[in-house]
């Protein structure tokens, strides 16, 4: 029997219609279009479906859609303003730090969430916290040094925003 809940996805309330024990992945993706985050594994080992639910990296694939309800979703396309990208968007470019694209999405998710937490992670912090992703092109030199670079620039920016 499906049920009709409401979301909070990307700072917006969104209604749905769901079936019990569908997955997170399965919502934001079929209902709301929302398809950065991937489906790869649907076991949440590999990273490729990550989303940030109250500021905390999930594996999107393994959580049910119920367990979402009254908290924050945000998905790789929440993060442009005003179509600038994300400091963590724009460092993955600056540094290649993707060749298929195809676990971008949850690897900046992911450092995302680590940010969140931390402002000035050291690189084993920023290793351990990006263990759960899979990156198959072997990029992963290259996405240490964008979270780095991105963690100056929002430390820079958030520094800024207290002085203004």
């Amino acid at each position: 029997m499906a049920d009709h809940i409401q979301l909070t996805v990307n700072g917006m309330q969104r209604d749905v219609t769901i079936e019990p024990g569908q997955p997170l992945l399965t919502v934001l993706r079929d209902s709301f279009a929302l398809t950065g985050a991937k489906i790869a594994c649907g076991e949440g080992q590999c990273g490729a479906c990550t989303v940030l639910l109250d500021a905390q990296p999930v594996r999107a694939c393994s959580i049910p859609i119920h367990a979402a309800i009254g908290k924050a979703i945000q998905t790789i396309e929440g993060l442009d303003e005003a179509g600038q990208l994300h400091p963590l968007q724009q460092a993955f470019l600056d540094h290649a730090a993707l060749q298929c694209g195809y676990c971008t999405p949850g690897m900046i998710m992911s450092a995302l969430g680590l940010l969140l937490q931390n402002a000035r992670p050291a690189r084993d912090e920023i290793i351990a916290a990006m263990q759960g992703n899979i990156c198959r092109c072997g990029t992963y030199p290259r996405i240490i040094r964008a979270i780095e670079q991105a963690a100056g620039e929002l430390r820079v920016q958030k520094e800024g925003a207290h002085h203004a």
